[in-house]
Order: structure tokens, then C-alpha cells, then sequence
């Protein structure tokens, strides 16, 4: 995966991890034209790596950092909270590389990711919701629960933690590979970046990385709405139904110093609506973060980039969200 010009279609993989990475970027011209948006969204399919997610490039980078620095140990178990995907990439990093891993998951996400794990190798840990917490619907309390669990087994198991919101691997990778990726295949023409923010480190990353190469470049936080911490409102929602981030966590590590352009609120039916917009126009099979992205990336065309070229990052399959209300 480090190497910014490999194709894995081209020869015989000695192992699932050289997998990860140089996906797709797919032009939405049939979504855009439906809703008679002027200007072009581009989506990176990172729902196609191998776990189904853009966090398997921040998973494997993280084992291997790890491992060059000396923080981890041949054989050494790893742990980490995870809502799924994460999760699910280093199960699959940890099960090629040879360490036992531990997720540690909050009950409120979709069981299809439990399941993943599980069938991956991983032991899981499941931990329940705060009082009041919507099934389905994480929180940032919920977050915090599962963050203590897992500081917790850390300390009892001797393990590494593979802390995907503090470690600089999140940010590196994308600085190093899915940047130049885009920027090879877009050949540049891209105006404005809007992505869900997790844990930041797609964000500082690619944003970072796209702001150096191409003059006037834009990166706009999507969040969802209600749970808007990082525009600086009151959060009047924090249970909502994209997984995967808007925890509304006082400090991203990866977004110190990073300025943002701007913010996108979505509502979970904007979310909704747009992940099966993907699904009935594209052929695209996604999550609610990818409907989400979307929806923020059709805000910006109807307004202050009307004409424009738009990045989104499709997140990961709709496969894991078969037990929601996403597709009934």
C-alpha cells in the first residue's frame, strides 16, 4: 500500500493487506444530473478495500508504523475502540501480520460490523450504551464508554493500543498514498473537499495534502445536524444515525491546526435519502456517511460552488447496515 503507483490488479498478492488502497475515483454524473446540480462530484470508493471501509488504509498504517517504531512487538495483542470499521481493518491487518486483536465496540453500532470482526478473528467486546441511548444511535457518551473499556484492557492485557484518534498514522497515510492517489487520478481538477469527520485523520490527511498541490483548494467539515462541536454550535442532538463519527469529542488530534473552510450540517434524512440516491442512480451500495457527504457536496454546487468539481469519500459498504432502517 505505500507505494503510491501500485496496482494491485496487476499481479499476485503475497497477502490481503497489499489490497488496501488505490481505489476508484468515479465521476456521479448520473446523481448530480438527477438533481440538476451544476458542477461534478467525485467519489473515492473506499468502500471497496478490502473491509469495506476507508479506516482499513489507517488500520494497516498503524500496525505498521507501530511495528517499524518499535511500539509494538512481534505477537504482542493490540487493542482498540472502534465503531466497526476500524475495527474491522485492523482485524483484518492483525490477522496477516500475526497479532491477536481486541475491538471494543458500543452496542449502539450496526451488528453487521460485529459479526465482521468476529468472522475476521477478532475477539469483541461489547460494551452498552449510556442511559437513554437510541439503539443504533452513538453518541459521544457512548464513545467515552468504550474508550474507557478499551484504556482499560489495555493496561489489564499488556497490549498496544491502536488509538485511531491520537496516533499520527491516521494523518500520515493519507498524506502519503490517498492523496497522491486522487491527484493522479483527478489530474488536479478539483476545487473543494467535504467529508464526515471521525476522527479527523482522512480530513487533516487528504485535505492537507490536496491544499499543497492545488491552489485555492477547499476542505469543508460534514457533520451531522443537531451534533455541529466542531462549527462551534450547541449540540441539541448527539444521537443520530451516522456511524462512524459526530461523537462531538472536545479534542480531534488530528485537526489541531488544521483550518476548515467551512461546515455542513446533514440531518439523518438527508443521509438517508442520498445513500439510496447512490444506490438507484450509481450502482453504488453505501453507508450513511456516503449519503451524507453526498448531501453536503450537492449543498455546495447549489451555492457558494456552483460549477465546480467536489472530492467526497464514499466510506464503506451498505452491506453493514442491512439490520438498520437504511434500506427498508
Amino acid at each position: 500500500m505505500a507505494n503510491k503507483d501500485f496496482n494491485p490488479r496487476d499481479t499476485v498478492l503475497p497477502s490481503i493487506t497489499e489490497a488496501i488502497g488505490n481505489t476508484p475515483l468515479v465521476d456521479l454524473s448520473r446523481l448530480t444530473k438527477h438533481f440538476g446540480a451544476e458542477g461534478r462530484i467525485l467519489a473515492k470508493c473506499e468502500y471497496l478495500n478490502p473491509g469495506f471501509s476507508k479506516k482499513d488504509r489507517p488500520a494497516l498504517q498503524m500496525i505498521l508504523e507501530a511495528l517499524d517504531n518499535g511500539e509494538l512487538k512481534d505477537g504482542q495483542a493490540v487493542i482498540e475502540r472502534t465503531s466497526g470499521n476500524t475495527g474491522t481493518g485492523l482485524a483484518i491487518a492483525c490477522a496477516a501480520l500475526g497479532h491477536p486483536f481486541t475491538a471494543v465496540i458500543s452496542r449502539g453500532n450496526s451488528v453487521e460490523r460485529v459479526r465482521m470482526m468476529k468472522a475476521l478473528g477478532a475477539k469483541v467486546v461489547l460494551v452498552d450504551q449510556a442511559p437513554g441511548s437510541p439503539p443504533g444511535q452513538v453518541s459521544g457518551e457512548d464513545q467515552k464508554l468504550v474508550g474507557d473499556e478499551a484504556t482499560r484492557l489495555v493496561k489489564v492485557e499488556g497490549a498496544f493500543r491502536a488509538d485511531q484518534f491520537n496516533l499520527p498514522a491516521i494523518v500520515n497515510v493519507h498524506f502519503e498514498t490517498t492523496g497522491p492517489e486522487i491527484m493522479k487520478q483527478s489530474g488536479g481538477a478539483v476545487d473543494a473537499y467535504c467529508d464526515f469527520i471521525g476522527s479527523g485523520g482522512w480530513f487533516a490527511g487528504l485535505g492537507g495534502y490536496l491544499r499543497q498541490q492545488i491552489p485555492g483548494f477547499q476542505c469543508f467539515a460534514v457533520e451531522p445536524e443537531g451534533a455541529e462541536k466542531l462549527a462551534g454550535k450547541t449540540v441539541t442532538k448527539a444521537n443520530h444515525v451516522i456511524q462512524g463519527g459526530g461523537y462531538c469529542m472536545d479534542d480531534l488530534m488530528a485537526l489541531e491546526g488544521f483550518e476548515i473552510d467551512g461546515y455542513i450540517a446533514v440531518s439523518d434524512d438527508e443521509a438517508t435519502r442520498h445513500t439510496r440516491a447512490l444506490a438507484q442512480y450509481e450502482g453504488i451500495f453505501a453507508g450513511f456517511s456516503s449519503g451524507a457527504n453526498v448531501a453536503a457536496a450537492l449543498e455546495l454546487l447549489g451555492s457558494s460552488h456552483k460549477g465546480k468539481t467536489i472530492l467526497v469519500v464514499l466510506c464503506d459498504s451498505g452491506l453493514k447496515y442491512l439490520s438498520t432502517d437504511l434500506w427498508d
